[in-house]
């Protein structure tokens, strides 16, 4: 699907989505769906295998149930893979739900250390496919630290992707919706909201 042009509103509508603490073989998947990076509008959820081949379509099923769906203009993953190393194929995930998917990492990934931890699983040659189908990376500051964050894109071009991020970073580095999404799956599964901020 070719990039999508954004008109990009203080309020668009964003889903971010994270997973929750790798406690069980089913991992709970949150969704927040967001006005930018100020008003939650809305929340969903999931589950997947843990270090799975299900999460892409579990996401997109989620997706297409929501009443929310079509609000949303992007949606925002932490990383490309959930639930230790379920991979999400994040041009399928634009394809199928017609909107931008922006990919947030915290540091550069070392595709060395991931090739190798992936061959102690079933179809590591797959699963190191759907990660590097992610394609470019980018760096991103947002005004909250001077500590960059990286993102990958589908369906959106970089320089709107860069600017959604720093609009929904309102209270730290990591958008909003990203975080919210972490500290209702882990508060959620562990009793209490825990691990990255």
């Amino acid at each position: 699907m070719p990039f999508s042009l954004f008109h990009i509103k203080p309020e668009i509508r964003i889903l971010g989505i994270d997973d929750s603490a790798l406690v069980s073989e089913r991992i709970l998947v949150v969704g927040t769906f967001f006005r930018g990076g100020m008003w939650l509008d809305g929340v969903l959820s999931t589950y997947i295998t843990r270090d799975g081949m299900d999460a892409t379509d579990s996401l997109i099923r989620m997706i297409s149930a929501s009443k929310h769906r079509n609000q949303a203009r992007v949606i925002m993953l932490d990383g490309v893979t959930y639930g230790g190393f379920n991979p999400i194929d994040i041009v399928r995930l634009n394809e199928s739900t017609g909107m931008g998917v922006i990919v947030l990492m915290r540091s550069m990934p070392d595709f060395e250390n991931i090739k190798n931890a992936l061959y102690h699983l079933e179809y590591p040659d797959e699963r190191f496919e759907i990660i590097k189908k992610a394609g470019r990376i980018s760096r991103v500051v947002t005004s909250h630290s001077h500590t960059p964050v990286y993102i990958q894109c589908a369906g959106i071009d970089e320089m709107s992707a860069t600017r959604i991020v720093q609009l929904s970073a309102t209270h730290s580095n990591i958008p909003e919706p990203l975080r919210v999404a972490h500290l209702i799956a882990t508060g959620i599964i562990c009793g209490e909201s825990c691990g990255k901020p």
